[in-house]
């Protein structure tokens, strides 16, 4: 099992910056692809980016040169900057762990991002 705890969520203004975290527990080791989804109000959960063991990154194109993900394997922690915040960014960022061998996608509880014009 993993558990993810997500933290760093707030509010900003348009243009502003934030850093999410999230830190992961349990008793599986291989924390295969750690990345974050976004679900706005009305709205599917979406993903944002995603970042493997060794660093490879995959980022939504609307997402492209504003935010960063990143990893610390030692910490099994995942973070993503955040720059350039726009309005339609404003939303639950969910944390996600993907388990290559099991094939399991494990979930945080979300953190709420509102950024506001």
């Amino acid at each position: 099992q993993v558990q993810l705890v997500e933290s760093g969520g707030g509010s900003v203004q348009a243009g502003g910056s934030l850093r999410l975290s999230c830190s992961a527990s349990g008793t599986i080791a291989d924390l295969n692809r750690m990345g974050w989804y976004h679900q706005a109000p009305g709205n599917q959960r979406e993903l944002v980016a995603t970042i493997s063991t060794g660093g490879d990154t995959i980022y939504a194109d609307s997402v492209k040169g504003r935010f960063t993900i990143s990893r610390d394997n030692s910490k099994r922690t995942v973070y993503l900057q955040m720059n350039n915040l726009k309005t339609e960014d404003t939303g639950v960022y969910y944390c996600n762990v993907f388990v290559y061998k099991t094939q399991r996608s494990y979930w945080g509880q979300g953190t709420q991002v509102t950024v506001s014009s």
